[in-house]
């Protein structure tokens, strides 16, 4: 049976473009449905979801939209009508994959309307800012972004490239089944920098060998953010939070922060978690050039040429011991801390640059001072990448779910 493609797009300013990219997919052996979210003018092809039906999903008229002439409300109202629509489409069993390609303004309707999709289904945004910070756009989903290079204006012979190469990766993306699991295992969450590398890796192995399933989240701002919401929507068994260093990015103003959210969905959904304070020593900044002046005088580390990374001093350590604690007093289910004293990253250690034992402790003074008193902390003098240590978080979190 043949795949079907949703196309997502403003058909009456960019029909030409979608024409093309419709009879590419289509010349692949896909079928498609076409979503017009055009509201200036008329399309220059017939789809297959009128724009009045996504203006309507979005809860006002076509009619109205084009009568008021506010493009910045046409935004609001075809963006959420996109969502309604596409959700409709997946829900019925009718679409295999989503395609769209814009903009600025396109690639928030397109965007928006991936999102309202679950992990795994295709979905694949054309954007003129695909290069640029896309989070704000990609969110904790999968959606993939093709530079579109060029504007989507027209037909040239770089935008027919491009067209033609979407076109052949939604139809691959689409075309590739997933091979199923042999079994289905509960799902463990852990996180991981560079820096703690060798300690998820080896917890991993542990919790595998004992009948689990690790998702592993890059602890960049984006990866907690997933992970909380994987946790919040119930696909979570035990959480091996390992590295908690978005929180240091948090309080420091740094570029990989997961906002203030981070350590709460596991606490409020009584999930069984194991927490470190792995990785606080440092906030994330980009080229040293990025980094505020009010830190000029800071310690830093080149991670990379791209990555700068600096050190969070004694009071910055403090504030997370009693946002940790906070944090985690809400826990509904087992929880507990655990403290490598003997680093806290790979470059806090006996020698290394960050090694700054007073400002650990800070943390852990400030942890013990506010956290409930039926939570247990447990203080190693290993550092964190200690095969010791982290195989006491596994075998801890192992404990926890035995006993649920």
């Amino acid at each position: 049976m043949k795949k079907t493609i949703a196309i997502l797009g403003a058909l009456d300013t960019k029909g030409q473009e979608y024409a093309f990219l419709k009879a590419e997919i289509e010349k692949r052996g896909c079928r498609t449905l076409v979503v017009n979210v055009g509201v200036i003018g008329d399309p220059l092809f017939t789809p297959d979801v009128r724009s009045d039906e996504v203006a309507e999903a979005g809860g006002v008229p076509l009619a109205d939209l084009i009568a008021q002439r506010d493009r910045g409300q046409a935004m609001e109202v075809m963006t959420r009508g996109a969502a309604v629509v596409v959700k409709r489409l997946y829900e019925a069993g009718e679409i295999d994959g989503l395609i769209s390609m814009g903009g600025g303004g396109g690639t928030i309707i397109g965007t928006s309307a991936m999102r309202a999709l679950p992990v795994g289904f295709s979905k694949l945004m054309v954007s003129t800012i695909a290069s640029g910070d896309t989070s704000a756009y990609v969110g904790t989903t999968d959606i993939t972004m093709m530079p579109s290079i060029v504007d989507v204006a027209g037909l040239n012979r770089i935008s027919r490239t491009i067209f033609t190469n979407a076109a052949g990766a939604i139809c691959g993306m689409v075309l590739g089944d997933v091979a199923p699991a042999v079994e289905e295992k509960p799902l463990i969450a852990a996180t991981m920098f560079g820096n703690t590398t060798r300690a998820v890796d080896n917890a991993r192995k542990i919790m595998e060998a004992n009948g689990y399933e690790v998702l592993v989240f890059h602890a960049t701002g984006t990866g907690g953010r997933t992970m909380e919401s994987l946790i919040e929507s119930g696909f979570i068994t035990g959480v091996l939070d390992i590295t908690t260093t978005e929180w240091a990015d948090e309080v420091c103003g740094g570029v990989l922060s997961a906002g203030a959210h981070r350590l709460e969905a596991a606490a409020q959904k009584g999930v069984p978690q194991v927490v470190t304070p792995a990785c606080i020593d440092m906030c994330n900044f980009w080229a040293p050039e990025t980094i505020p002046a009010k830190y000029s005088e800071r310690l830093f580390y080149n991670w990379n040429p791209n990555v700068t990374l600096m050190r969070t001093n004694i009071a910055e350590n403090q504030q997370m011991g009693e946002i940790f604690a906070e944090k985690l007093n809400t826990a509904q289910g087992p929880v507990m801390v655990f403290i490598p004293l003997g680093g806290f990253s790979e470059v806090d250690f006996p020698g290394k640059p960050f090694w700054w034992p007073e400002a650990n402790q800070a943390f852990v003074d400030a942890l013990k001072k506010h956290l409930r008193p039926d939570i247990p902390v447990e203080i190693s003098d290993k550092d964190v990448n200690h095969l010791e240590f982290s195989r006491r978080v596994a075998e801890k979190l192992l404990e926890f779910l035995r006993n649920k």
